[in-house]
C-alpha cells in the first residue's frame, strides 16, 4: 500500500482524466433527511406548545395571534440559530408579567417594537461572548423571579377563571377577588375546573392503559376536553377569537420617554437571556442523562443560543409576536420523547404555522376560561417547592424571598435589581476574602480555595478549574464553611466532565482531609455515603486488622500441619465459631454505623421513595463476587438501580429446559413493570465462575453449581471460535483464557438478553438500551464493552463524546 502514495502524487500534476477505472463513483448529493425521532418529538411539542401560546398571550392581553407567530418563529429561527439543539423556544410564561405590563404602559405595537429592540441588543451581548456571565447570577434570584411571576399569573388568570377582567397589578387583583367572588360566572367556572382536573388527573392514570395514554400531553387533552364539552352542550362563555391575519398589528415606533423605554429592552433583554442560558443548561443536564440522546446531541454553546434568542426577538417583533425565550417545559418534553437534532424544534415551528393557517375555525371553538386555567397552573407551579428547599439548604432564602415579593409588589427589574442587592449584601456578609490559588507539582495539580465560595468567585474558580489539563489528577483543597448553590454546580459540573474524560479529582480541606470525613466517638473513618475503604471500624486502642499470617489460621501452621505438641493449631470448629463471632459483631458495626451516620443523610431520600414507590433508571445485572460493590463502581443511591446477581452474571436463554425462571422474572419485571431505561450487563476480573467453566472436566456429579454454569457454555463456545478474534481491552491483549473469557461472557449474555421476549420488544420500541460493562478488580477501572461491526467487542474509558468515534 504504501507504493500507492507516490503514485497518487506524481498523478496529480497530470490532467484529470474523466474516466478512472478505479476510482469511486461519484457520491450522491446529500438529501435532507428527518429522523423518525425527531418527527415524533416535534408532534409531541406542537401539541402542547399550540395551548400554551395561545393561553400566555391571553394573559398577557396581547393579540391571540401574537403567541402563535412567537411560537412560529422561537421553534424554527431560534432552532435553526441557536446553540441548545433541543431547546424549544417561543412565547414563555415567564415573561407574561413583563410584556403585560409593557402593553398596558405602551401599547402593544411599542411593545414589538421594544421586543426588536432587546432582540438586537442579544444579538450585541451574543458578539461579545458574555453569555457564560449570566451564569454567575445566583440561582436564588432566577428561582424568585419566576416564583413571583408565577404568583402574579396565577392571581391574574383567576379571574378570567371566574368569569371576570384581571386588573393591572397583583395588589388591585387582590382587592378585587372579593367582588369577583360575589359574581362568579358558572359556566367560565365548570370549564376552569374540567381543564384543571384533566390537566392534574391526566398523567396520573394507572397501569399500561395509562402509560400508552401519556403520550398525548396533557396540556391539549385538558383544553381539547374542555371546548368539547363546551361545544356539545352549548354553554355561552368568551371563546377564542382570532381576527383575520390581513389585520394582524406589526410593530411601531414606541413613544414615551428614553429612558423608559430604555428599562424595556433591558428588562425584556435580561429576562430573555437569563431564562434562555439557564435553560440551555438545564436542557443538557436532561441529555447528559440519557447516553443514546448524548452520543448525538452535542453541547449547548451559550454564545450562539444567545444570538439565535436575539435574531428569533427581532423576527417576532417584526412580525407582531410575543418576546421568544427558551421555554423549559417544551424542552424537556422535546429531550424525553427522543429528539435527536434541532430538526425536531424546527418541525414543531412549522406545525405551528400551518396550525395557525389551516384551524382558525377550530382554535376559535377554545373557551378563555380553559386557556387561563392552563396558565394559572403554570404560574403556581413557578412556585417550586423544591427551588425552595435548595435556597433553604444553601442558606439564601432571604434573597428568594426579597427577589419574589420584589417582583410580585414592584415589577420584574425592579424585583431583580432587589434581589442581587440582598445576594451582594449577603455574600459580603459570609465573606471578606477569597482566595483560588492554582500550582502543580509532580504531575499533580493542586486548586487550593480559601475563603467561601459564592456565586461571585464562580468565575474566578472556573478559570482556575480551565488551566488543569485533561485527564490530570487534581487535588481541590476547599478551606471554607459556605458554598451557595451557584458554586456547587459550577464546581460539580466541572468535577463530572473533568472525571469522564479521563481525569480524577480528590476534594479535601486544608488539612488535607477528604471532604465530609465525619470522626465519630470511636474515631471510626468509615465515611457514610461516600467511596469505600476496606477496613475495620474498630477503637484506636483496640484490636487491629489481622496480618496475613493471622488471617492464615491464628498461631498455627497456614497449611494445617500439627504443631509441636501434635494437635492441630486450631481445630476447626474453633475456627468456624471464631469466624461466626466475628462476623456477628461486625454485622453488629455495621448496623450501629449506618444507623449512627448513614441514616441521617439518607432518610430523607428514602422517606420520598417508600412514598412514591421505586423507578430505577436501569438493570444492573453483575455478579454475586463479594468485591463488587455496584452502588460505588456506579456512583449511584437508592432507587437508581434495580440489581440482579448470581455466579457469573450469566442470563439463561428463554423457552429452554434449562432456562431459569428467577433471572428471568426479573428482567420481566425490570422491562414491563418498572419500566427501566437500560440493562448493563457487567463482568469483572478473577471471576470464579470462568475459572470453574475454564478447568470444569466432563463427568461427575451434578452439583447446583455444574447445573448452574452450564449457563456460561455458550461463551466458552464463543470464545473457541476459530473466526472470532480476541477482543482487547484498553489497547492490550487479555492478561490470560480467564479474562478473556469473562470479556466474552458480557458480550454473549448481552445476546441472551436479547432473545427475551420483554427486552426484544422494548428494543424494537426503541424503549430500552443494553450495555456492557467490565470491572476489572485490581485496577479498580471499569470499562464500557461495545461490539464491534463483525460482533467482537472493543473497549473505551473516557468521556461519552469520545464513545461516538472509537479508534
Amino acid at each position: 500500500m504504501s507504493a500507492c502514495v507516490p503514485t497518487r502524487a506524481a498523478d496529480s500534476t497530470r490532467p484529470t482524466r474523466n474516466h478512472q477505472p478505479h476510482s469511486p463513483p461519484p457520491t450522491p448529493p446529500r438529501r435532507f433527511r428527518i429522523a423518525g425521532a425527531d418527527l415524533s418529538a416535534s408532534i409531541a411539542v406542537f401539541l402542547i406548545a399550540l395551548p400554551l401560546s395561545l393561553g400566555i398571550a391571553l394573559a398577557t392581553g396581547a393579540p391571540l395571534q401574537s403567541g402563535l407567530v412567537a411560537a412560529a418563529v422561537g421553534g424554527i429561527v431560534a432552532a435553526r440559530l441557536g446553540g441548545s439543539p433541543l431547546q424549544v423556544s417561543g412565547p414563555a410564561a415567564g415573561l407574561t408579567v413583563v410584556t403585560a405590563e409593557l402593553i398596558h404602559r405602551y401599547g402593544w405595537r411599542a411593545t414589538c417594537a421594544i421586543t426588536v429592540l432587546a432582540g438586537v441588543a442579544q444579538l450585541g451581548l451574543g458578539c461579545l461572548r458574555v453569555a457564560r456571565t449570566a451564569l454567575a447570577v445566583s440561582p436564588a434570584i432566577v428561582h424568585g423571579m419566576l416564583a413571583g411571576i408565577g404568583v402574579t399569573i396565577a392571581v391574574a388568570q383567576l379571574h378570567i377563571v371566574l368569569g371576570g377582567t384581571p386588573q393591572s397589578s397583583v395588589l388591585d387583583n387582590l382587592s378585587a377577588l372579593p367582588a369577583q367572588l360575589a359574581h362568579v360566572h358558572p359556566a367560565a367556572v365548570s370549564m376552569s375546573v374540567l381543564t384543571l382536573t384533566l390537566l392534574f388527573a391526566w398523567p396520573r392514570i394507572p397501569g399500561r392503559v395509562g402509560h400508552a395514554l401519556r403520550t398525548v400531553p396533557a396540556a391539549l387533552v385538558a383544553v381539547a376536553g374542555a371546548t368539547l364539552t363546551a361545544s356539545l352542550t352549548g354553554l355561552v362563555l368568551p371563546k377564542v377569537d382570532l381576527p383575520s391575519w390581513s389585520s394582524h398589528a406589526l410593530a411601531g415606533l414606541p413613544e414615551g420617554p428614553v429612558l423608559g423605554i430604555a428599562a424595556a429592552v433591558l428588562t425584556v433583554t435580561l429576562v430573555c437571556s437569563v431564562q434562555s442560558l439557564l435553560g440551555a443548561v438545564a436542557v443538557d443536564k436532561l441529555v447528559a442523562g440519557r447516553p443514546a440522546q448524548q452520543a448525538r446531541v452535542g453541547r449547548s454553546d451559550l454564545n450562539r443560543e444567545l444570538l439565535g434568542q436575539g435574531a428569533a426577538n427581532v423576527v417576532s417583533g417584526a412580525l407582531g409576536g410575543l418576546p421568544v425565550a427558551g421555554v423549559a417545559v417544551r424542552s424537556s418534553a422535546n429531550v424525553q420523547a427522543g429528539a435527536v437534532s434541532r430538526n425536531s424544534t424546527m418541525l414543531h415551528g412549522v406545525f405551528v404555522v400551518v396550525a395557525a393557517l389551516l384551524m382558525v375555525p377550530i382554535l376559535e371553538l377554545i373557551p378563555l376560561a380553559s386557556l387561563a386555567a392552563l396558565v394559572m397552573a403554570v404560574g403556581i407551579q413557578m412556585v417550586s417547592l423544591h427551588h425552595i428547599r435548595t435556597v433553604t439548604r444553601h442558606r439564601e432564602v432571604l434573597v428568594y424571598v426579597v427577589t419574589t415579593l420584589g417582583v410580585v409588589c414592584l415589577g420584574v427589574l425592579e424585583g431583580v435589581v432587589l434581589g442581587v442587592a440582598v445576594a451582594v449584601a449577603v455574600a459580603l456578609h459570609r465573606l471578606a476574602r477569597t482566595r483560588i490559588t492554582h500550582d502543580e507539582r509532580g504531575g499533580v495539580h493542586y486548586v487550593r480555595v480559601r475563603g467561601q465560595l459564592t456565586f461571585l468567585a464562580v468565575p474566578r474558580l472556573s478559570r482556575a478549574l480551565h488551566l488543569v489539563p485533561q485527564g490530570a489528577h487534581v487535588v481541590l483543597e476547599l478551606d471554607g464553611s459556605f458554598m451557595d448553590h451557584a458554586a456547587y454546580e459550577s464546581l460539580q459540573d466541572w468535577q463530572n466532565a473533568h472525571v469522564a474524560r479521563g481525569g480524577t479529582v480528590e476534594l479535601t480541606g486544608r488539612t488535607s482531609t477528604r471532604i465530609a470525613e465525619p470522626a465519630g466517638p470511636s474515631h471510626c473513618r468509615c465515611r457514610p455515603w461516600t467511596p469505600w475503604r476496606n477496613h475495620h471500624c474498630e477503637p484506636s486502642a483496640g484490636p487491629q486488622p489481622a496480618s496475613a499470617d493471622d488471617r492464615s489460621g491464628g498461631a498455627g501452621p497456614a497449611d494445617g500441619s500439627q504443631g509441636p505438641d501434635g494437635t492441630d493449631g486450631a481445630s476447626d470448629a474453633a475456627k468456624r465459631d471464631d469466624r461466626s463471632g466475628q462476623s456477628g459483631h461486625q454485622l453488629a458495626r455495621g448496623i450501629s454505623a449506618f444507623q449512627r451516620n448513614t441514616a441521617p443523610l439518607v432518610r430523607g431520600e428514602l422517606a420520598r421513595l417508600a412514598r412514591e414507590g421505586q423507578r430505577p433508571s436501569q438493570l444492573f445485572l453483575t455478579c454475586a463476587d463479594s468485591r463488587l460493590v455496584t452502588s460505588m463502581i456506579t456512583s449511584s443511591g437508592p432507587g437508581d438501580l434495580f440489581v440482579v446477581r448470581n455466579v457469573g452474571n450469566l442470563v439463561p436463554k428463554p423457552g429452554e429446559e434449562s432456562g431459569d425462571d428467577s433471572v428471568a422474572a426479573a428482567i420481566e419485571y425490570a422491562v414491563d413493570v418498572l419500566h427501566v431505561r437500560s440493562i448493563t450487563v457487567c463482568g469483572h476480573s478473577g471471576c470464579g465462575a470462568m475459572q470453574a467453566l475454564l478447568n470444569a472436566e466432563p463427568g461427575g456429579a451434578q452439583t447446583p453449581l455444574k447445573r448452574w454454569l452450564r449457563h456460561g457454555l455458550p461463551s466458552l463456545e464463543r470464545m473457541a471460535a476459530k473466526n472470532r478474534p480476541w477482543a482487547r481491552l484498553a489497547g492490550r491483549a487479555p492478561a490470560d483464557a480467564v479474562e478473556q473469557l469473562c470479556l466474552t461472557n458480557v458480550v454473549q449474555q448481552l445476546e441472551h438478553l436479547r432473545a427475551h421476549e420483554s427486552v426484544a420488544r422494548a428494543l424494537r420500541e426503541g424503549a430500552l438500551e443494553l450495555h456492557g460493562m467490565y470491572f476489572h478488580v485490581g485496577e479498580a477501572q471499569a470499562y464500557l464493552l461495545v461490539e464491534r461491526d463483525d460482533g467482537e467487542l472493543f473497549d473505551h474509558v473516557g468521556a461519552a463524546e469520545d464513545l461516538r468515534h472509537p479508534a
